[in-house]
């Protein structure tokens, strides 16, 4: 073998030289970079394991849980969180008994809103030389403008760096207890919006089915007997004090109750038909969305017609969805009218609006109705509800026995009525 000459050896060799002390920078360079994001992505994880315990609130059990995430966030000497009032609700990691000389600087903070740091010589201690706090941070959880609480961060060293980290940290839990309060909002909003759609149950219709049930008292007690047991049942579902979200079985079903009710009291001028497909009887939907629709449906649609008509109500797959449709051959509207609705809040068909807003506000803007209507041609109102959402779960107990199998039929669209006209409240 032929070896190579010793001229084209040393290019060689400082070729090979050069690509191994670049891979050992490039190596080097990116070790640091390495370190800082698993510390990145370990704060991050442990934000994330924090975020459920903020956003219930602040009690004593919360504040417990906060406080021993946040020492294994920090990695600090000691996390402390007091109320509005500076009494101290938990205190995790060492060198408590140094909260009693806090309290000066913790009540300072809480007055003044602002932060305060306490370096270790300014305080007594009998540990001087073996404590390990060096200085401590009081920073004050600011919501809507008003001190709710104080957060306590003890740390080894004196420089800026655990100013900043506590800062950031009430500011990251600030925001959760913002959230916190504004789910609370949220939920009372909701409540308020079913105690508005339970007001609009109109007495006339309690009037009339219990004067319905009376006539029927002596010459088929049978009947009324069943009537007023559908009655019962009709107003201890729409009455419950708990829940804010119902199964669409359930929905429909009392649906079906007021439905036997009215279809006595008009005596043959209402005609009832379901079209409900089984596989959506367990989509979640928010409680009393539909009877208003139903309700709006015979009272402003059939009752003014002259020999009454038909109101159909459907429930039919739809991919993710449940396409659910309350249809009525009545009366009908000017369509030009649904923008005049869509903010009314003394409209005859406020439900409209109502279940619109609320649609809206549970799903998103593109959940809003799609009403169908002419002079004469009827109204035939349609609602997409997602099968799956996020944090809906029907936390109504079931009122009364689900619909039998065979009484379900397989859904089918409706067409729309003479001339109708499609609009969206928006």
């Amino acid at each position: 073998m032929t070896g190579l000459p010793f001229a084209q050896i040393i290019p060689w060799g400082v070729a090979t030289l050069a690509v191994v002390v670049m891979a050992v920078l490039l190596i080097k360079s990116r070790r640091p970079s390495s370190f800082v994001d698993d510390a990145v992505l370990e704060a991050v994880y442990l934000m994330s394991k924090a975020t459920p315990d903020l956003r219930q609130g602040l009690d004593q059990v919360a504040a417990d849980r906060i406080t021993t995430r946040l020492l294994e966030l920090l990695k600090c000497v000691a996390v402390g969180i007091t109320d509005a009032e500076g009494t101290l609700l938990s205190w995790d990691g060492e060198a408590n008994d140094h909260y009693v000389d806090l309290v000066d600087a913790i009540g300072t903070t809480i007055r003044k809103h602002r932060r305060e740091v306490v370096p270790h010589d300014k305080m007594p201690c009998n540990h001087r030389g073996t404590c390990r706090m060096r200085t401590a941070v009081i920073v004050p959880l600011v919501v809507e403008e008003k001190t709710e609480a104080t957060l306590i961060v003890v740390g080894r060293t004196r420089g800026k760096r655990l100013v900043q980290m506590a800062d950031a940290v009430a500011q990251f839990v600030c925001t959760h207890f913002e959230l916190a309060r504004l789910e609370e909002s949220r939920h009372q909003l909701q409540n308020a919006e079913i105690k508005a759609l339970r007001a609009q149950i109109s007495p006339h219709f309690v009037y009339n089915a219990l004067n319905t049930i009376s006539s029927l008292i002596r010459t088929d007690p049978e009947e009324a007997r069943e009537l007023l047991q559908e009655f019962a049942d009709f107003t201890r579902y729409c009455f419950r004090s708990d829940g804010m979200f119902t199964t669409l079985s359930d929905e429909l079903r009392n649906i079906d109750r007021y439905l036997t009710i009215e279809s006595a009291r008009f005596a043959g001028r209402l005609n009832v038909r379901l079209k409900i497909a089984p596989e959506v009887l367990s989509v979640v939907v928010p409680f009393l969305l539909i009877q208003p629709l139903v309700e709006n449906a015979v009272k402003h649609g059939l009752a003014k017609k002259p020999g009454g008509g038909t109101v159909t109500v459907t429930a039919q797959d739809y991919g993710a969805e449940a396409l659910i449709s309350v249809e009525d051959d009545g009366v009908g509207m000017d369509p030009d009218l649904l923008d005049d609705m869509r903010d009314s809040k003394s409209s005859a068909h406020i439900g409209l609006s109502g279940i619109n807003r609320r649609m809206r506000q549970v799903f998103a803007t593109e959940y809003a109705l799609m009403v169908e209507t002419a002079p004469g041609a009827g109204m035939k109102v349609t609602m997409r509800v997602p099968k799956f959402v996020r944090g809906m779960r029907p936390d109504m107990l079931a009122l009364a026995a689900q619909s039998s199998a065979e009484d379900d039929e397989p859904a089918v669209p409706q067409q729309s009525g003479r001339g109708a006209v499609a609009g969206r409240l928006t």
